[in-house]
């Protein structure tokens, strides 16, 4: 990574209180997190705005939302962290995931997971082609039009925050809390996505 970077040592303000979330989660800071603080307001407001959007959809549409969009993407920070997150909030167990992320989830997880999965893929690799058919298969789920748009939002969001690490060629650091086998499984998917 060509820039530089906030160093933890010298962190002072929200900075340090960025860097602080991560060392109090995972005893240090991430590449990723040392990117986006050099510039700590815009990173604290796409903070802000993924908690607007998971208060509207909860917690496990918009991790599935995430790894969707991540995985369209190819983006490995964001299956590991959320795949992680995932795992860790106990919202699929390792095996869902690898479903899930295999295209194999049909009568496994419920069909509003794979419906959001999908969209959030689609938005990730072909939005401009996207018609009212897209949004459909989120109605016939069940969602809401405000849930519709927040699902929109999330993977709109992690396009963002994805993009900007892959064109910062920001580094991709160990996720503590995962085997080996379910960081394969993440990075493999990553790989074969891209």
């Amino acid at each position: 990574m060509i820039i530089d970077t906030p160093s933890p040592e010298d962190a002072d303000g929200l900075v340090a209180e960025i860097y602080a979330d991560d060392v109090s989660a995972d005893g240090f800071v991430f590449a990723h997190t040392r990117a986006m603080a050099v510039n700590p307001e815009a990173y604290r407001a796409f903070e802000g705005l993924v908690k607007t959007i998971v208060s509207s959809i909860g917690l496990r549409t918009y991790e599935i939302a995430t790894l969707g969009a991540a995985l369209g993407l190819g983006s490995r920070h964001c299956l590991l962290a959320h795949g992680r997150k995932t795992l860790d909030a106990g919202l699929l167990d390792r095996d869902q995931l690898r479903l899930l992320l295999r295209g194999e989830a049909d009568g496994v997880l419920p069909a509003g997971d794979i419906a959001v999965f999908a969209y959030a893929y689609r938005l990730s690799t072909d939005s401009a082609s996207m018609t009212d058919d897209d949004t459909a298969g989120l109605r016939r789920a069940g969602f809401t039009d405000r849930q519709i748009v927040d699902i929109t939002l999330a993977a709109s969001v992690r396009n963002y925050l994805s993009r900007a690490l892959q064109a910062l060629a920001v580094p991709v650091d160990t996720m503590p809390r995962l085997d080996d086998a379910t960081t394969s499984l993440l990075v493999d998917a990553a790989h074969s996505a891209a």
